[in-house]
C-alpha cells in the first residue's frame, strides 16, 4: 500500500510525528529523544541558498547540537535511493571518507561504518553507526534515526572512534515532487579535540552537505529508485528499477 502526500512542513508538526514513531516502531536511544525535545531552545545560526540552521546546547555536553532544514529540489525516492546506499556518505556528507554497510540482514535496522575527515594535526574520527529506518503506516513521511554503538567492529588506531553520535533525518514529499529535509544531529567526538573547533563545524558541515545532497540526489544513478512499502504501508526497502525506454534515450541533463 502507498502513502498519500501530505503537508506536514513544519518543524512541530514533524517532529511530532517523529515521536509518535519512535514509541510504535522503534526502542530509540534516549539521548536521540533528547534531542527532539525542548525544541524552543535552537537559535538561529545561519539562513543561507534555502538552508536554514540552527543550534542549541546540549544537557551534559560542551558541544552544541544543530538543526537544520531545506527543500530539496529532487523527489523523495531519488533521496532515499541516496540515503539507501551505504558508500553514498562519501558522496555528500562533507569531510566523509569511507563509508560502508554491514551487518545489512533487514532494510529498517542496519549497520554502517565511516571515517570522518578533520583538519591537521586532529585525527580523523571513525564511527560504527545502527540505523533505523521506518515511517508511519500510510504516511509519506520517512524517518532516519542513527546512533553510535559500541563492540560491532574493532578499534582502528589511525583513527579515534566516536561512540557517543545520534543523527535523526526526517523526509518529506511536497506538493511539486521536491522534498523537504529536516537534520538534527549531536556528536561528541571523542579524544582531544577543542569543543570551539566542533562548534565551528556545525554550521560548515550541514550547510555544505545538503548542498552536496541536493546535487547528488539529482544524479542519473539515482533517478530510478522506488520506494517499498509492506502491507501496513510502512516504508520496508528501496529498489531500483531500470529506465523506461523513453528515459534511456533522453537522460536528465546534469544542472
Amino acid at each position: 500500500m502507498k502513502p498519500q502526500p501530505n503537508n506536514l512542513m513544519n518543524s512541530e508538526n514533524i517532529l511530532r510525528i517523529f515521536f509518535i514513531l519512535t514509541s510504535n516502531f522503534f526502542l530509540f536511544s534516549n539521548a536521540s529523544a533528547e534531542l527532539v525535545s525542548q525544541d524552543d531552545r535552537w537559535e538561529s545560526a545561519l539562513n543561507k541558498d534555502g538552508v536554514i540552521i540552527y543550534t542549541r546546547d546540549y544537557e551534559g555536553s560542551d558541544v552544541k547540537a544543530f538543526k537544520a532544514e531545506t527543500t530539496l529540489n529532487a523527489p523523495i525516492n531519488n533521496v532515499m535511493s541516496v540515503m539507501a546506499n551505504p558508500h553514498s556518505c562519501t558522496e555528500w556528507v562533507h569531510g566523509c571518507t569511507i563509508s560502508y554497510g554491514f551487518d545489512e540482514a533487514d532494510f529498517n535496522k542496519r549497520y554502517a561504518y565511516s571515517v570522518n575527515d578533520l583538519p591537521w594535526p586532529v585525527k580523523d574520527r571513525d564511527y560504527v553507526l545502527e540505523i533505523n529506518t521506518s515511517s508511519l503506516p500510510g504516511s509519506s513521511q520517512i524517518m532516519m534515526e542513527m546512533h553510535a554503538v559500541k563492540g560491532r567492529k574493532p578499534v582502528d588506531d589511525d583513527y579515534v572512534r566516536t561512540t557517543v553520535a545520534q543523527t535523526i533525518y526526517i523526509f518529506t514529499p511536497t506538493e511539486d515532487n521536491k522534498t523537504h529535509m529536516l537534520w538534527l544531529q549531536h556528536t561528541e567526538p571523542a579524544g582531544v579535540l577543542p569543543s570551539w573547533l566542533v562548534n565551528n563545524l556545525l554550521v560548515d558541515i550541514p550547510f555544505k552537505s545538503i548542498k552536496a545532497l541536493d546535487n547528488v540526489a539529482q544524479e542519473e544513478k539515482y533517478q530510478h529508485g522506488v520506494i517499498e512499502y509492506d502491507d501496513e504501508g510502512v516504508i520496508s526497502g528501496v529498489r531500483k528499477v531500470p529506465p523506461t525506454r523513453s528515459e534511456a534515450a533522453n537522460p536528465p541533463q546534469e544542472k
